[in-house]
């Protein structure tokens, strides 16, 4: 069997029962998504364990499970240094963010800021906010789901994009927040079974050391490797791996499908109990991560940087067939297998809470609150998010499958993380911490920290004019991540357009949020489970 030119069967296979599974479960939830607050969130009845497993089916995506191993694989230490950003950023989620947002929202970021400011423009920006980030995280996900299942499974990359993005639809549309969660807690436990495997496999083969393994994979290296053990290897100037650092810890505080989950939990102590699970559950999938990859340097070696394709993402789906007893042989291609359902899943959980934030976004925070002006009824709602989420995903698919497999989105992600901390994060916090605080300050700051992350990264070296060019920025801009600017310009935006405007609204009902917020008295409460 060859790996990129025949259907591998075995994976084939693990795909039927991942589906089987998965759909399964968005015919069960479909008879309990017909409401709006079952549709957007569960009808509140996620308990702190089970959502704290959603939220790491949600945030561990394809990129983390193959791309931070690949980085890991190719560079060392610096891979590694992604796997610990990542995972602190879950403390910010925690300490500012998770329990307020329980307390103070409904659906959607929007509901936070439109409590106390004007609910027109502060929903605009709010959503402006979220569909830059899901633009940019959606379609990186959807073409590096047809690159990945490709090369994995052997199908055509425009097919296993449409495969891809059906499923996905399948599961919003139909199941909404129910279904979406509990693929995510599948993904979630078959992604934390999978890596447990491996790595007990690969410590198994350096006697359970992990100094010895970190030992074999530096002296497996050449004159010609970029892995080392040391910084700086895959950034090697030490300002861009603060900025990167800051949009990833204060990124994830503000991406609109993490977000979301904290309204599916009945109260803040849910919230805030889900959050510790999934940081667990997290900063131990990390861990793992970084015994796969540097099993991985350890085991296949430079020899095998080639066969993990560009940025490294095939390293650990190589590393499963050499721990299964090589390419060829049964349990090779078994545990290839394993790692390519596994990998599958881990997709079509992160696509699916992408698109439902952003039809809930669409439908709730436009439709619903600025067309309708709430005079819609909760089913029209219900139905407008469907049909949002329908041509969201159509057009994910659309662009994925026209870029085809060469479309370079290896920036696509870090920009999604950094709209989420220079746009949604500032205007987020301040809301809710600041009295001054209003409307004008939401919007210049939303835009701002949207306008200036693109802009900072397509001058970027990586982008501009390509990414193969030694032309470099025309600005003279060296940064890989527009954090260290964008994120300041976000919150510089929020206060400058505060000081220079007044709105008394805002700050007379600051004194109710802040109560709201800190202690969920008014919150909405959660609606009763179905009895039969």
């Amino acid at each position: 069997m060859t790996l990129l030119a025949d259907i591998n069967t075995e994976a084939v296979v693990i795909f039927a029962i991942v589906l089987s599974i998965t759909l399964g479960i968005t015919f069960w939830a479909s008879k309990r998504a017909t409401s709006a607050v079952g549709f957007y969130a569960a009808g509140r009845q996620i308990t702190g364990r089970q959502n704290g497993l959603a939220i790491s089916g949600d945030y561990l995506s394809a990129a983390s499970f193959l791309g931070i191993a690949g980085l890991i694989f190719l560079y060392g230490f610096d891979g590694f240094l992604y796997s610990i950003g990542f995972l602190v950023a879950f403390l910010t989620v925690m300490f500012l963010l998770a329990e307020r947002m329980r307390n103070a929202g409904k659906y959607t970021i929007a509901d936070v800021l439109s409590f106390r400011l004007n609910e027109t423009p502060a929903r605009a920006a709010a959503a402006l906010g979220t569909f830059a980030v899901v633009t940019f995280y959606l379609i990186a996900q959807m073409v590096g789901a047809g690159v990945l299942i490709q090369a994995l499974v052997g199908i055509d990359f425009s097919l296993a994009v449409i495969i891809t993005g059906v499923f996905m639809l399948c599961y919003v549309i139909f199941g909404g927040m129910v279904a979406t969660t509990w693929v995510q807690i599948v993904k979630a436990v078959l992604l934390m079974a999978g890596i447990l495997v491996m790595s007990i496999f690969v410590l198994g083969k350096v006697g359970f050391n992990p100094v010895e393994l970190f030992n074999r994979a530096e002296a497996n290296t050449t004159a010609e490797s970029t892995f080392s053990l040391g910084p700086g290897t895959y950034l090697p100037k030490p300002l861009d791996t603060v900025s990167l650092g800051l949009a990833l810890v204060l990124g994830t505080a503000g991406l609109p499908h993490i977000l979301m989950r904290f309204f599916t939990v009945r109260n803040a102590k849910a919230a805030r109990s889900s959050v510790v699970w999934a940081m667990f559950i997290i900063g131990f999938f990390y861990l793992l991560t970084t015994f796969i990859g540097f099993g991985a340097r350890a085991f296949l070696g430079e020899g095998g940087v080639e066969a993990a394709g560009k940025g490294g993402n095939l390293a650990a789906p190589n590393l499963a067939a050499f721990l299964g007893g090589g390419e060829g042989t049964f349990g090779g291609d078994l545990f290839l297998a394993l790692i390519a359902g596994v990998a599958f899943a881990t997709i079509l959980a992160v696509v699916a809470g992408l698109v439902l934030s952003a039809s809930s976004a669409f439908s709730h925070d436009i439709w619903s609150s600025i067309v309708r002006k709430g005079q819609d009824s909760e089913h029209e709602e219900v139905m407008v998010a469907r049909i949002a989420a329908f041509a969201i995903g159509l057009i994910a698919i659309i662009i994925a499958v026209i870029g085809g497999s060469g479309l370079n989105v290896s920036f696509m992600v870090g920009l999604a993380f950094a709209v989420a901390a220079s746009a949604n994060f500032p205007a987020l916090l301040l809301a809710l911490t600041w009295r001054r605080f209003n409307t004008t300050g939401a919007i210049t700051g939303v835009l701002l920290g949207v306008v200036s992350s693109i802009f900072l990264v397509i001058v970027s070296p990586k982008v501009w004019p390509g990414a193969d060019t030694v032309t470099g920025s025309p600005i003279g801009w060296e940064l890989s991540n527009p954090g260290i600017i964008s994120i300041p310009l976000g919150f510089l935006g929020c206060y400058l357009g505060t000081m220079l405007s007044r709105e008394h609204k805002a700050e007379r009902t600051f004194n109710e949020l802040f109560v709201r917020s800190e202690t969920g008295l008014g919150s909405e409460r959660p609606i009763e489970a179905v009895t039969h």
